[in-house]
């Protein structure tokens, strides 16, 4: 017959546990652990007959009856499986023996029976699921395949499972099956089966979860090779990632397996401890080390593949058994020498129930040589009753070791051979539920060694392609909500990291890049003194000041010649003065809006306009009136005194001063902050208040301009060999065209542009009446000084 090797060693911890225990007098004095072991065969009926024979067989069989022979029945060690335990359970609910359970499976299920002897020494399958959702969001595996068993165990997997799935955004590809088998020459029974789930493999699905029991990996085995070794290899690139209920075992006959296809597989195990002197007493192992041990010649011959010469079955090829091997020697999906998992949870088990008794001897003084006590019987009932009074957890502490079932230890197991024969096992992280937020689930990723068939490590295993940053997933009708298409964020919006559901606004001081995938700082603008374009204006506006100051000083140096005193010489010097202070005006437009430079700018420029243009207003209305006043009865002569150009342009500026001071008084300008005009700047710029208001000054300003443009027009024909009113009227023209065209522009304007726009127009203002009114008289005074005489004046009268 065939047996799993690797679970020898579960019978072997026992013995060790009970031989340790035994050995120790602190833990119970005068008392002897004995054990016994029976083989379920994965099947109901001999797991009823080997349960009837722990509970009443002592040399002969009779069922329901103890004999005064009888052992004394403490506890039950179940089986690996939910299965074998249930059937176990039924008896022993009946004489409220309890179960330990060392197999890792959810005791939910064996709760639905209403069996209520059970206790735990395994981790819940619960916490488990939860490593699982951990490990597929660290590597980023949303699209994954699920096999499991086709039992209840498989079914209470699923069920538990996929819920946990969908909540972490994780999708199931396929959810299928597999054949519970019992034994592996039972496995040319479910072949249809096989070829099915050799099918549903062959797909590109990179990640697949396999929940089984202790043979499901030789029968995975078995169904990978159903399309031949080199197919095998062709197809199945996969990591596998294994529950701790699955054991990498094969049994002594399936030794020459190649085993590369599990290349890359992450295990989930029991934790277990290195528990002193297990290895020593593994060593000591040997076919004759027990006559007890029915199991040992079996186990041999298995392992080595060896015949003993008593045993009925034997071939040519194998040799004959010495009895000197070593179980060392064995590879580890075999055998292995340190303590596994499951190993590990009968060890405790055994000491689990040894400290029950130590304290009931203690209560009760069972384990004292009085002589009224000697004969009084244990009963489990009452031990357990006593330790066991918290079926969710049990808690002991032993001079060399600590075991608390509630927390949970996890090992993360990966497998990459040596060669195809041999398997590497390696621990690279846990899953304590009980550590620090952050800390419940580690990983050491350099120590995984991917299957070599990834072109890409770790592998993708998504349902399409993540949405890079810059896009958004868009969901696919009739699809899993894994399965979606990606579409670019709109204008404006940006998503930052891959496979984000929505995208986002940036900040109001920031701007998306081209790749809509991140957020730009906004870069402050205003126009200043070191830009370009405020540079050149600044050039211009210092050269019209210069021209401007010459141009005074020419005037001033021939203040007594005719030209210069035509038209009014005071009003000439008010005028260029006023144009003077308009060429410094644009200096607070550039450099930073604050708080003084907003408030002085607009009414500034507006007043000092309006001097000058009311300016060149009085001088024209002087040359209307002094013609008029020279005709002989003309009621004008009284209005045509020294004081009427002052009193018009005085009284003009006033106006336009009182409606400057309204504005400042109820909306006066203020630094502001623009940060929607520009897509990628932040203007610094003067809120000019009430907005009204700043158009009342320049409409007025508009108004004496029109009016100085008027009368400029009507008498520009007088005969006056210095009349100024044609190039008043051409200044005026140009001073008109340049704030006419102003408004639109500067409404359509944003940023540097709007204050640049309103610079030029006050420049470009100014030069014009600057050059129309001044530049004829210098023209003459310094290039024709003939012309600059009285005789030449009165020429034509």
């Amino acid at each position: 017959c065939s047996m799993a090797t690797k679970f020898y060693q579960h019978a072997l911890a026992l013995a060790f546990a009970v031989h340790e225990i035994n050995q120790d007098p602190q833990i119970l004095p005068n008392v002897t652990l004995g054990f016994h072991i029976c083989d379920s065969y994965y099947d109901a009926t001999m797991t009823y007959r080997s349960t009837l024979d722990l509970l009443f067989k002592s040399h002969q069989f009779s069922p329901n009856y103890k004999c005064d022979k009888q052992r004394n029945l403490i506890a039950v060690i179940g089986g690996l499986g939910a299965a074998t335990s249930s059937h176990i359970a039924k008896l022993l609910d009946f004489y409220k023996i309890p179960q330990i359970i060392y197999g890792s499976f959810d005791l939910q299920e064996l709760k639905t029976t209403h069996y209520s002897s059970f206790y735990s020494m395994v981790p819940k399958e619960s916490h488990q699921n939860i490593g699982i959702v951990h490990l597929l969001q660290y590597f980023g595996w949303i699209w994954v395949g699920i096999f499991a068993v086709d039992n209840n165990s498989g079914q209470h997997f699923l069920q538990s499972l996929e819920p946990l799935l969908h909540e972490n955004g994780i999708c199931a590809a396929y959810t299928k099956r597999l054949p519970y088998i019992a034994r592996l020459d039972k496995m040319e029974e479910h072949i249809e089966i096989c070829y099915s789930i050799y099918k549903q493999l062959k797909n590109d699905i990179h990640v697949v979860i396999i929940y089984g029991e202790s043979l499901t990996i030789a029968a995975l085995r078995f169904i990978l090779t159903l399309g031949g070794i080199e197919n095998e290899k062709l197809y199945f690139k996969k990591v596998w990632i294994m529950t701790a209920q699955l054991d990498f075992m094969l049994t002594g006959l399936l030794r020459g397996w190649d085993l590369q296809i599990f290349h890359g597989a992450i295990a989930f195990a029991i934790h277990s401890e290195d528990t002193p002197n297990f290895s020593e007493f593994l060593k000591t192992i040997n076919p004759h080390w027990n006559k007890g041990d029915r199991f040992i010649q079996v186990f041999w011959e298995q392992a080595f593949d060896c015949f003993f010469p008593e045993s009925w079955e034997q071939t040519e090829v194998m040799g004959q058994c010495t009895g000197n091997e070593k179980l060392e020697d064995i590879f580890k999906p075999l055998f292995e020498m340190s303590m596994t998992g499951h190993s590990y949870s009968v060890y405790n088990a055994v000491h689990s129930v040894a400290r029950a008794l130590h304290d009931m001897c203690h209560l009760t003084g069972i384990c004292t040589h009085h002589p009224k006590i000697h004969h009084t019987v244990l009963n489990a009932w009452e031990v357990f009753d006593l330790w066991f009074c918290d079926t969710k957890s049990i808690l002991f502490v032993m001079s060399y070791y600590v075991v608390v079932s509630k927390i949970i230890f996890i090992y993360i197991t990966p497998f990459s051979p040596l060669n195809k024969y041999l398997l590497l096992v390696q621990k690279v992280g846990k899953v304590d539920p009980n550590a620090p937020q952050g800390e419940q689930f580690t990983i050491d990723e350099s120590m995984l060694v991917w299957h070599p068939g990834f072109k890409q490590v770790p592998p993708f295993s998504l349902c399409n392609e993540r949405c890079r940053p810059g896009c958004r997933k868009k969901k696919k009708e009739d699809q899993p909500f894994c399965c979606y298409d990606c579409i670019l964020c709109p204008d404006g919006e940006i998503s930052n990291s891959t496979d984000m559901d929505d995208c986002f606004r940036c900040p109001e001081d920031h701007y998306p890049s081209n790749g809509r995938n991140t957020c730009i700082p906004k870069n402050i603008t205003f126009l200043s003194y070191k830009d370009p374009l405020g540079i050149s204006l600044s050039a211009i506006a210092v050269s019209f000041v210069l021209i401007t100051i010459l141009v005074l000083q020419i005037f001033i140096k021939h203040k007594d010649t005719p030209i210069v005193k035509a038209n009014n010489r005071n009003l000439s010097y008010i005028l260029l003065i006023s144009l003077l202070l308009c060429f410094l005006s644009p200096f607070l437009f550039l450099g930073q809006p604050e708080e003084v430079r907003c408030l002085l700018r607009q009414p500034t420029f507006g007043i000092l306009f309006s001097v000058a243009v009311s300016c060149v207003l009085a001088k024209t209305m002087i040359v209307s009136l002094a013609f008029l006043a020279t005709k002989p009865g003309s009621w004008m002569n009284k209005w045509a005194g020294r004081r009427l150009p002052y009193s018009i342009a005085v009284s003009s500026c006033l106006i336009q001063a009182s409606i400057c001071i309204a504005w400042l008084a109820t909306s006066p300008p203020f630094p502001d902050v623009d940060m929607h005009s520009a897509h990628e700047e932040i203007i610094l710029q003067c809120n000019e208040g009430s907005v009204t208001m700043f158009y009342c000054v320049l409409s007025y300003m508009g108004f004496l301009a029109l009016a100085s443009f008027i009368v400029a027009f009507l008498v520009r024909k007088l005969p006056d060999r210095f009349n100024e009113a044609k190039f008043i009227t051409f200044s005026m023209l140009a001073f008109c065209s340049v704030w006419i065209s102003f408004v639109p522009t500067y409404l359509s304007a944003t940023g540097k542009a709007m204050v640049a726009v309103e610079i030029f127009s006050i420049l470009t203002s100014g030069a014009s009446l600057l050059g129309c009114i001044f530049f004829p008289k210098c023209y003459i005074i310094v290039l024709r000084p003939g012309l600059n005489n009285r005789k030449h004046l009165l020429r034509q009268f």
